[in-house]
This record gives C-alpha cells, sequence and structure tokens, in this order.
C-alpha cells in the first residue's frame, strides 16, 4: 500500500485507528476452543466487526508461531481475510544480517504480503535496508517504545547528551523515505512522540499503548500529529477481548466505534476530513 492510498483510508474512513490481533488461546471466548481453527474464527469475527472502523491490523507474530505449523496458518488465512484496502502490520520486531533480512522481507512481503513488518534495529543498516527494497512495503522500526523496560537502553545518552532513540531516528531515516519508513513510538511516553516528530516531522508513527495501557489519544495526537495525520493508532486488549463471551464481536465493534468517533472528531478539528 502506498502512503497515499493510506491517507486516502483515513479520509474515507474517518480514522486512524489499529487493532491488534494479539490472539491468544487462553483470553478467547471458550466456545470457539470447540472449533477446527480456534484463532481463525476468532480474528475471522474481530475483522467482520470492526473493518469499518480501522484502517490498520496489526497481528503479533509471536501468538501465532507459538502453536507451530498451524499457528503460522491461522495467521495466513487471517491476512487472506482482511479487505485488501485495510494496510496490514506483521509485528514480528525483526531485524538480522542483510542476507538473513532479505529473507524475513520475503516471509512477510511475499509470501504472506504484508503491507509493513515491525523491525528492531540495533544491527544497524543492514538489518532494515532490505525490507526497503519491495516497492510500496514499509519497515515499521522501533524508536521509542511503551514497554516497562524500554528506557533501559534507549534513553541512554551519547557525549554530545543525546539519546540513543534519537541517533536511531536521525541514522535511521537517511536510510528510506516517508514513503516506507513508519516508526514505533509508544502512546505511555506523551511528551516525548513531540521529541520524535521533531526530528522526523513528515513520518508516519505507529503508536501502541492507548487503552489498556493508559496512554491518551489526545496527547498523541497533541504531540505526534503533521499534516498528513502521520498516526496509526494501536488498540489491542482494549477491543479484541472487550468480552470473552459469545457477543465478544459485538463488544469490539461497539470499543472500536468509539475509539473511531474520537479519531473523527479530532480529523474534523484540525480540518483533515
Amino acid at each position: 500500500m502506498t502512503r497515499q492510498e493510506l491517507i486516502q483510508q483515513i479520509k474515507e474512513k474517518r480514522s486512524f485507528l489499529c487493532v491488534g490481533l494479539d490472539t491468544d488461546l487462553e483470553k478467547i471466548p471458550s466456545h470457539l476452543l470447540n472449533t477446527e481453527d480456534p484463532i481463525f474464527e476468532f480474528n475471522k469475527a474481530i475483522i467482520d466487526a470492526t473493518k469499518d472502523y480501522c484502517v490498520a491490523y496489526k497481528p503479533n507474530i509471536a501468538f501465532y508461531e507459538c502453536l507451530g505449523v498451524k499457528g503460522w496458518q491461522s495467521l495466513e488465512k487471517t491476512l487472506n481475510y482482511i479487505p485488501k484496502n485495510i494496510f496490514t502490520i506483521a509485528d514480528a520486531k525483526r531485524g538480522d544480517i542483510g542476507n538473513t533480512s532479505t529473507y524475513y522481507a520475503k516471509t512477510f512481503f511475499e509470501y504472506l504480503n504484508c503491507d509493513s513488518v515491525t523491525i528492531a534495529p540495533y544491527m544497524g543498516e543492514d538489518s532494515i535496508t532490505p525490507f526497503l527494497e519491495f516497492k510500496d512495503k514499509w519497515a515499521i522500526v522501533l524508536a521509542l517504545t511503551s514497554n516497562k523496560g524500554a528506557l533501559d537502553f534507549q534513553a541512554i545518552k551519547n557525549q554530545e547528551g543525546k539519546e540513543l532513540f534519537k541517533s536511531v531516528l536521525e541514522k535511521t531515516a537517511t536510510w528510506g523515505t516517508p514513503e516506507n519508513l513508519m516508526y514505533v513510538v509508544g502512546a505511555t511516553r506523551a511528551e516525548q512522540i513531540g521529541e520524535v516528530r521533531k526530528v522526523v516531522p513528515d513520518h508516519f508513527f505507529l503508536v501502541p499503548g492507548v487503552g489498556a495501557q493508559g496512554g491518551s489519544l489526545e496527547d498523541v495526537c497533541n504531540y505526534g500529529w503533521n499534516n498528513d495525520c502521520g498516526l496509526l493508532v494501536n488498540s489491542s486488549r482494549g477491543i479484541i477481548y472487550a468480552s470473552n463471551k459469545e457477543d465478544f464481536a459485538q463488544q469490539a465493534k461497539s470499543e472500536a466505534m468509539k475509539i473511531q468517533l474520537q479519531m473523527e472528531e479530532i480529523l474534523s478539528d484540525r480540518k483533515f476530513i
């Protein structure tokens, strides 16, 4: 998917919501466990319920590959079921030497036909640039994350007093463009989103941490907005596990709709739609 196509979807759906498909067999409704493929049946129902309110889906690959072959089959079926006009993010956090990265890219871009992959930048240029060689595909680089241990390394300062995450932003931005490179920026560090935005003013951010993790949608927009919206705000548990009963899909729809309406108001206030 191109940048312009993504922006058009945001305008048409009046939303910049990404729904995380972190599908856990221990959390999905028990009545689905008797089906042939519980993971896919759950995902299918969630997609049917939320596809009108989101512009992206983000399956976290760990929840699938831990199940071996069956998990990969569930993932493939899920990705094939997602409507083609919705942006797909393989949340795989890959990052290895160049030749290996090329094969990771082939896995997610050619075999599974995802639009994007999350990447850990620790190994440097040759761990990222192979993902940037695929037409209309995206690398989403971890920049400033929202997890508990994020600042163990990301906030370390060099001799000039610059935090590591800013060095990562500055360097990686020279390898790609706002047309094929995004950044993961955690919602629970709202003011620092503004610092990231100063370094990479034109790139899209994938923002986890809104909802169950406590991040504020309003704060994310105040600090992270750019002229093209520039945000894909992810909610996983707050939507897909809104209920663990037979009404789970309806409750997921209700939660997705609530966020979409908030986003529509923000988009309207900022004269984006």
